[in-house]
C-alpha cells in the first residue's frame, strides 16, 4: 500500500503553537478553497488547541458526559462539526494534524486514505520503540487496548479535510467528560504516559512530518509559518472574486 513513487510533489508545511478551534477550522476553509482551485498545494497543519470537544456528524450527544460546571470549570469548548466520527477531545500537549490534500493526486479511495493517517502515527510510535497498531473495529491507532490517535476526516470532491489528534503529553483527565469515539470498553493513552517521560512537542511534528512525508509520497517540504501560509491564501489580483 506505502510502495514508493517517484515524483516532483511538494508539501506545504505549517506547524502552529496554541490556536482556537474555530480559528483553525476557518484556515482549513481557506486553504480548502485554495486547494479545490489549485492554486496551493497540498498542506499540512501540524498544531494543538485548547480544551475542546468535537462532535461529528455521526457523533451522540449523549456521549458528553461531563456537567455544564464541569465544562466550565476545565474552560471546554464544544463544537458540533462536519468530519466524520463521534466525540473527541482536542486539548494541549496533543498534536492535531489537518492534512488537506488533493486526493485525485495521490490515491483515490478514502479507506486508504484513513489507513495512510493511521500508518503515520504508527512509524511514529515506533520511532519512539512503541508498538502501535489498529483494532479491526475501529478507526485510530492504539498501544493494545489503549488509543493513542483519533481520526476523523472530511473528503469532498477529494480534498480531505479535519485529520488525527495524537496524544503526546495530553492531559488524559480531561477524557472523563466524554466517552471517546463513543467506544465504552477502552483506555486512552499518550506518549508521556507509555514512555513515562515529557516529550518536546516540536521534535515530535518534526517525526510526524517526515512520516508523512514517507507514507503520502512527497518529494520535499515547503516549511510556512502561519502568517506566510495564510498571506499565501489572500486573493490576488489575477484571483479575485
Amino acid at each position: 500500500m506505502y510502495e514508493k513513487i517517484v515524483n516532483d510533489k511538494k508539501l506545504a508545511y505549517c506547524s502552529i503553537d496554541l490556536i482556537d478551534y474555530k480559528e483553525a477550522w476557518d484556515l482549513q476553509k481557506e486553504i480548502f478553497e485554495q486547494r479545490l482551485n489549485r492554486t496551493v498545494p497540498d498542506v499540512l497543519l501540524l498544531l494543538e488547541h485548547p480544551h475542546t470537544y468535537t462532535l461529528g456528524r455521526t457523533a451522540s450527544r449523549e456521549n458528553l458526559v461531563g456537567s455544564e460546571k464541569y465544562l466550565s470549570e476545565n474552560k471546554i469548548s464544544i463544537y458540533n462539526i462536519d468530519r466524520g466520527g463521534d466525540i473527541t477531545y482536542h486539548g494541549p500537549g496533543q498534536i492535531v494534524g489537518y492534512p488537506i490534500i488533493n486526493l485525485q493526486e495521490w490515491k483515490k479511495d478514502t479507506h486508504i486514505y484513513l489507513r495512510s493517517l493511521e500508518e503515520v502515527i504508527i512509524r511514529t510510535c515506533s520511532y519512539y520503540g512503541l508498538e502501535a497498531g489498529r483494532e479491526p473495529k475501529y478507526t485510530g491507532v492504539w498501544i493494545k487496548e489503549r488509543k493513542i490517535a483519533a481520526i476523523g476526516i472530511k473528503v469532498s470532491r477529494w480534498i480531505t479535510m479535519h485529520g488525527f489528534a495524537f496524544n503526546v503529553n495530553t492531559d488524559l483527565s480531561i477524557f472523563s467528560g466524554i466517552i471517546p469515539c463513543g467506544i465504552t470498553d477502552k483506555d486512552v493513552t499518550s506518549l508521556q504516559r507509555e514512555l513515562k517521560i515529557e516529550l518536546d512537542i516540536n521534535d515530535v511534528k518534526e517525526i510526524i512530518l517526515q512520516k508523512f512525508k514517507e507514507v503520502f509520497n512527497y518529494s520535499s517540504i515547503e516549511y510556512k509559518d502561519k502568517e506566510s501560509l495564510t498571506a499565501s491564501l489572500k486573493p490576488t489580483d489575477k484571483n479575485k472574486r
